[in-house]
Order: C-alpha cells, then structure tokens, then sequence
C-alpha cells in the first residue's frame, strides 16, 4: 500500500504551528485535538520542523516548567524527515524504525500534504493482512 491511499481515508489538513509558537501553545494543540506531533511551518509555509510529545517532556526535564514559554523553534526536531505520497508502508515502516519516531510528514511539491502515523500505518497493514487472510479463507474453503 502506498501513503497517498493513507492519506485518502484520514481527515483534510494538517496541525500546524509556527516557530515562535510556545511549548504551551503547542502542547494544548497536541491534548485538544489527541494527536502526538506538530509540523513547524516557516512564513513560506516551508516544513522547518516537527515537534512531539517526547520533544516536549525532553524540553520539561531539562528546563522545568519555564520550558512552556519556550518557542517552538527552541524544541523542535530542525532536521525533519519525510516521504512522499509514492512511499510505501514498508519503506515508511523502514524509517520510523530506524529513525525511532512516530510521526512522518508527507511532503509534495515542497508542500506539506499529510502526516502519517505508526498508528495509522499499523491500522493500513491490519486491514491488508485481513483481507488476505478472508482470501486465503475463501480459497482453501471452495478447494
């Protein structure tokens, strides 16, 4: 399965923030909408970073609580990596394991298009296996 079929049964749009966005302005996005990374934006609307959960606790166990009024720019993951709509879930799977992160942005064009997720990935692949298995199912019953 390639991420642009992903992409297709997720919700339009992406959570954004902005570099100088606050850690707290950030982590109330995260709570409010229950998902777990942030993509960055510059003013070009340019991916410039991505900030996670684990980029927040990280920022609060180093900082204390004065992490909440950092900028995001402060926090944030600069050397973003992503993939394209093309990219399949085995190539995406390869690099979140590698990478060990959860969250990936799809870029297009040198837009963001999408996110995906582990969750959303693991969603995808069950569903494949299923179906294979309803096949294989169906195929040893009419043998």
């Amino acid at each position: 399965m390639i991420i642009g079929q992903i992409l297709k049964s997720k919700p339009r749009g992406v959570m954004t923030a902005r570099p100088e966005d606050s850690i707290q302005e950030i982590a109330l996005r995260l709570s409010s909408r229950k998902i777990g990374a942030i993509v960055v934006v510059g003013e070009s609307g340019k991916v410039v970073g991505i900030i996670s959960e684990r980029d927040i606790i990280r920022l609060i166990a180093e900082h204390g609580a004065k992490a909440l009024s950092m900028p995001a720019k402060d926090g944030m993951t600069r050397e973003v990596v992503s993939c394209t709509k093309s990219c399949t879930t085995e190539e995406i799977m390869a690099m979140m394991t590698r990478g060990r992160f959860r969250h990936l942005p799809v870029i297009e064009d040198g837009g963001l298009v999408g996110i995906v997720s582990i969750g959303d990935v693991v969603k995808h692949h069950n569903a494949e296996v299923e179906l294979e298995v309803t096949a294989m199912r169906s195929y040893l019953a009419t043998g």
